[in-house]
């Protein structure tokens, strides 16, 4: 298959896609509609039990609209079952300024991107719901999780982006991010994280106060890493209007030491409040890093159900 820069489906790497493909992206809470580290039948059948009623999507089975209530109300409702399995999953990915700096293959805006183009293809292909928002200085675009085969296309198109803004109000942001998830879901945030630490917690705390599951994959270049920059340099904000030329070597120190400060804290944050955290660097092969985590995740998920079988 071969994409352009212009072309959304660029996200989906074929060989990365085919690594990933066999595995699951497990919740370790209950969430709605998904039992903790397993998945129950796929199909619906009048056997089970009847559990709820939800608001219809477009592309939902017309099958298991419930015609009685649409005669009363007029309004469309699917009947849900003990049987049904879809986890519901929103993905926040940062298209931001600072997104667009890269110096390898890809930059960090099109990693993060690919990062949300194959988990939104596994979450789809293990028939659970998928949806998206992206944000910059305020939320872009908003899709809704739909389970759909098809809803793949609208995620990659939505993360295609032409002029990114800056990022500002992580807070504000995530609250709109909060407003606009229903119910209690698995929330996958896919940014390099340039803001200020307690705002980023605070955001944090507010989904984590919605009893979502909250998945953090924070993608940083290589050089922001390592600082391998010599002789005299011009270094510019991304997002903002400020810069600087001087000689890198004689900051490399103590950027370093600041910035592993802070992925240490951000790491130490989320663990405190039971956040799933992953650093990722853009010259990492995306199959490895995201088949580890989800095998991390799988093994977290089964823990539980290991320590109540023992008690």
């Amino acid at each position: 298959m071969t994409t352009t820069a212009d072309d959304p489906r660029r996200f989906l790497h074929p060989d990365t896609i085919a690594r990933i493909s066999r595995l699951d992206l497990r919740a370790k809470q209950v969430v709605e509609g998904f039992i903790t580290g397993m998945h129950r039948s796929p199909f619906f059948g009048h056997s089970v039990e009847f559990v709820q009623h939800r608001d219809y999507t477009p592309g939902d089975d017309i099958r298991h609209l419930d015609w009685k209530v649409w005669s009363k109300t007029d309004k469309f409702y699917i009947k849900q079952y003990e049987a049904e399995t879809n986890l519901r999953c929103q993905l926040v990915v940062d298209v931001s300024n600072s997104m667009h700096y890269g110096t390898g293959a890809l930059n960090k805006y099109n990693y993060a991107c690919t990062v949300g183009a194959c988990l939104a293809y596994l979450l789809l292909h293990q028939q659970d719901a998928c949806g998206l928002i992206t944000f910059d200085d305020d939320v872009r675009e908003v899709i809704p999780a739909r389970s759909a085969h098809t809803h793949l296309d609208a995620i990659v198109k939505a993360m295609h982006v032409s002029t990114p803004k800056d990022k500002t109000d992580i807070e504000r942001i995530i609250r709109r991010v909060a407003e606009n998830i229903p119910m209690r879901s698995m929330v996958v945030l896919i940014s390099d994280i340039f803001v200020d630490r307690d705002p980023f917690f605070r955001a944090m705390e507010m989904l984590r106060h919605g009893r979502h599951d909250i998945l953090v994959f924070h993608i940083m270049d290589d050089d922001e890493l390592k600082f391998p920059f010599s002789g005299t340099t011009r270094f510019e904000d991304l997002e903002g209007p400020d810069m600087i030329t001087c000689d890198p070597r004689a900051l490399r120190d103590g950027y370093i030491e600041v910035v592993e400060e802070y992925l240490t804290e951000v790491r130490r944050g989320c663990v405190r409040k039971g956040i799933d955290y992953q650093m990722i660097s853009t010259t990492d092969y995306l199959d490895a890093a995201l088949s580890k985590f989800l095998h991390h995740r799988e093994a977290m998920a089964k823990a539980p159900a290991k320590s109540q079988g023992s008690m």
